[in-house]
């Protein structure tokens, strides 16, 4: 399935003082389901964009508390004779024992929306280990993000309708980026990415395209990640989550400066 889909549109708009009208195309993300087994039992469905649909497996499996890293998975496989690649197994690795009906989720996850699904807040707060107590961080470097993020994110140009993350190394270098119509996703596609090559993630910073949310705080906490940056507003529970992991927690993150909701001493 494509991660665009072409959609015939009635456009308009104003020509000096005249309206005009017209029809044309426009290229849409899109969105579909997709559903995740463990066991062979279907334990989530998640509204996303195709594709990295491994990667969001693995991470999704690690930011929600369903294994405590990415040794504990063997593999993320498509499931023989799903109808366009929407159905994945999560195998865990010999000797993991999971019950996979605690982790069942009884509503789908939409794309705008992590914790739908979850019956009560209590279930959203998984371990998180201790993170690092760096990297120190000059304002300058951050500031430089938002445009090194938008410079990779193709889908959202073509598109104009996909979030982003991004995960940057503390001098600033691009590591990973994902993009997907669900925010939350683009973090596990990013997370899943990631935690091949390392674990925990360590010191790095995450870039989100919206807004810093207590999800986005948690699920950078489970991946080690002790630095999260939204280029719009942080939410009163992820400031608190922040203080209580001893994350760094910036927001607004523009061309004009940022704020800082948790964390400031890694700032120098």
């Amino acid at each position: 399935m494509e991660s665009t889909t072409p959609r015939a549109i009635v456009r308009y708009g104003r020509d000096g003082s005249s309206l005009t009208v017209e029809t044309g195309s426009d290229l849409l993300m899109t969105e579909s389901p997709v559903e995740f087994r463990l066991a062979d039992v279907p334990i989530a469905v998640l509204m996303r964009t195709p594709g990295e649909d491994e990667a969001l497996g693995l991470g999704f499996a690690i930011t929600e508390g369903i294994v405590l890293g990415p040794g504990e998975v063997d593999t993320v496989t498509a499931v023989p004779g799903s109808d366009q690649g929407d159905r994945w197994q999560i195998r865990l690795a010999p000797g993991v024992q999971v019950d996979p009906e605690q982790f069942r989720r009884n509503l789908y996850t939409s794309s705008s929306c992590g914790v739908c699904g979850k019956a009560s807040i209590d279930a959203v707060r998984v371990a998180v280990p201790e993170l690092p107590t760096g990297p120190s961080l000059g304002p300058e470097l951050l500031l430089g993000l938002p445009d090194a993020m938008y410079a990779a994110q193709t889908g959202f140009r073509r598109t104009g309708g996909l979030h982003a993350a991004a995960l940057f190394s503390p001098d600033g270098e691009l590591k990973v980026l994902a993009e997907d119509v669900g925010r939350h996703n683009a973090v596990d596609k990013v997370v899943g990415h990631a935690a091949r090559f390392q674990w925990p993630i360590g010191e790095s910073i995450l870039l989100v395209s919206g807004r810093v949310s207590f999800e986005m705080v948690q699920k950078a906490g489970v991946a080690g990640i002790p630095v999260v940056c939204g280029v719009s507003a942080a939410s009163s529970l992820a400031a608190e989550l922040g203080d209580e992991l001893g994350m760094t927690v910036i927001g607004f993150l523009r061309p004009g400066g940022f704020n800082v909701y948790a964390g400031d001493h890694r700032l120098v």
